[in-house]
């Protein structure tokens, strides 16, 4: 995964993108932010992703770690690749991870 873009933890409910790109574009030129929502809710799940259009920037701004943002210390570090689920065995079991009878 690019090395230009960073994970941020910890956010606050209230934090929005506009903050995090005035924060974060303190140190260098943005390509993204997006805060992550919860699907059904369409509140934020209290995490963001910032891309940086170099690493250079993105390694630099990895000194906000621990920095409070909308009232709380964020965490911040390289993004990383989230593993990958298995495709399929996704039926529905019973408490003895048995499928049972499906008709």
């Amino acid at each position: 995964m690019a090395q230009n873009k960073l994970f941020i933890g910890n956010l606050s409910f209230r934090a929005t993108e506009e903050e995090l790109n005035e924060v974060f574009g303190q140190y260098g030129e943005l390509e993204e932010v997006k805060i992550i929502l919860d699907r059904e809710t369409g509140r934020s799940r209290g995490f963001a992703f910032v891309t940086f259009v170099d690493e250079a920037s993105a390694q630099d701004a990895l000194k906000l770690d621990g920095t409070a943002v909308s009232g709380r210390d964020i965490r911040v570090s390289i993004a990383t690749e989230r593993p990958q689920r298995p495709a399929g065995d996704r039926g529905m079991r019973n408490d003895r991870g048995n499928r049972g009878n499906r008709f």
